[in-house]
């Protein structure tokens, strides 16, 4: 690994329009599966200088030792989400390090002229996004590895491993029924 780097990359996200078709056409076609989607996700967060409340769906699998995130935000209103002009953004979105170090990365990720933009954090980890104006359209992450985040990693990649191809999803959760 690169000294110069943060660590290995643990994740690369993806803003979808419909996180069921999304799923199928990623199990069908890069054969990466299984998927756990949960559905009616609430985040509560910073984005820009404002506080913000989005919520989305989100798919997860695994590619080796790298979760593939899927979201699909269905709110409306600012967030890294949306373009200026309020429409949803669809495309490759972030790619993330996991990190023990939070607070010491994000502040090398400033030394190095990257620019906190967003963030969040719930019962699970904490996360936020740096931008920089010579990369438009891409963001870099960083989330808090916590035991039950390396938990959940450890559970999706040894379910990627032993997958069939058969069911695309593994497990569904929603938020409003709970």
């Amino acid at each position: 690994m690169n000294a110069q780097s943060f660590g290995s990359i643990g994740q690369v996200a993806y803003l979808v329009e419909d996180i069921d078709e999304s799923v199928a056409n990623w199990a069908r076609y890069s054969g990466i599966g299984p998927w756990t989607v949960y559905k009616n996700v609430t985040l509560d967060g910073w984005w820009k200088g404002q506080d913000v409340k989005i919520k989305m769906n989100v798919g997860l699998s695994y590619q080796d030792e790298v979760q593939m995130e899927l979201i699909q935000v269905v709110s409306d209103g600012p967030s890294p989400y949306h373009n200026d002009d309020g429409s949803r953004i669809v495309r490759m979105h972030h790619m993330a390090w996991l990190t023990e170090n939070f607070d010491a990365d994000l502040e090398k990720a400033k030394a190095r002229g990257l620019t906190q933009v967003f963030r969040a954090a719930n019962a699970a980890s904490k996360v936020t996004y740096f931008a920089s104006p010579a990369e438009p359209g891409i963001l870099w992450e960083f989330i808090e590895t916590t035991p039950m985040l390396k938990a959940g990693f450890e559970q999706g990649i040894a379910a990627s491993r032993a997958w069939d191809g058969k069911e695309p999803i593994l497990q569904l959760i929603d938020f409003s029924q709970l």
